[in-house]
């Protein structure tokens, strides 16, 4: 489903050398597979993230979701409109920190990436409702994120993450923020997602414990994916 090859991106700091971050990444992720990626903070595990949601551009590399070349040679092939579009409905994202709007409900939230992609908002709410209640979230349907649990705020995120449909899922750090119990039921929340929505996760993680579940976990170490 997702192949990346030769992934490279460095960094020129003002007055310094430039720094390698990335060098020559080669990464290929099957429909519905579930990988973990660990290392040490600085190994490029999130500039990775970066690049295969096209968030951000490598020096050189390439590449390909589903078959279809996103980036070639370090550029996009798409336009920025399409390249949105891309991202917006075949990609989601879920991060160390929540990010849902302080005043929207868990719902409106949720349904926000639909909203934006049809102009639709009563199908999107109607369909945000459905996934947050089949996360066990239907009784905070109309809660703000500061009426949430750090648990149920990620499990608000991940349903926004999935409300598209995607085909597949980066989060970086998904349970940074939480205590060991709701990491777990997290990671086995987003394992079951993976199945049943033949949806693929890339997951940076420090927690070497819960990456082992994965159906695989690689590691990076200066910037070489092993």
């Amino acid at each position: 489903m997702l192949e990346a090859r030769s992934i490279v991106k460095t960094y020129t700091i003002p007055g310094q050398e430039t720094i390698t971050i990335l060098r020559g990444v080669n990464l290929n992720v099957a429909a519905g597979e579930m990988v973990t990626i660990v290392g040490a903070s600085g190994s490029g595990k999130t500039t990775l993230l970066n690049m295969l949601g096209t968030l951000d551009t490598p020096d050189s590399g390439d590449i390909m979701f589903n078959g279809m070349p996103i980036l070639s040679n370090g550029g996009f092939t798409l336009n920025p409109k399409a390249l949105a579009s891309f991202r917006n409905t075949k990609i989601g994202f879920v991060f160390q920190f929540h990010h849902l709007l302080s005043d929207f409900s868990a719902a409106e939230n949720v349904a926000m990436p639909e909203f934006i992609a049809t102009g639709k908002l009563k199908p999107a709410i109607e369909k945000a409702e459905e996934l947050l209640q089949s996360l066990g979230l239907g009784n905070r349907l109309s809660h703000l994120p500061s009426e949430l649990s750090g648990g149920e705020q990620q499990r608000v995120a991940i349903a926004r993450a999935l409300m598209n449909s995607p085909m597949m899922v980066l989060a970086d750090e998904p349970s940074g923020n939480l205590d060991s119990k709701n990491s777990r039921i997290l990671y086995d929340l987003i394992a079951k997602l993976s199945k049943e929505h033949k949806t693929s996760f890339i997951i940076v993680t420090h927690n070497e414990e819960y990456a082992a579940t994965a159906d695989r976990c690689l590691s990076m170490e200066d910037g070489i994916l092993h």
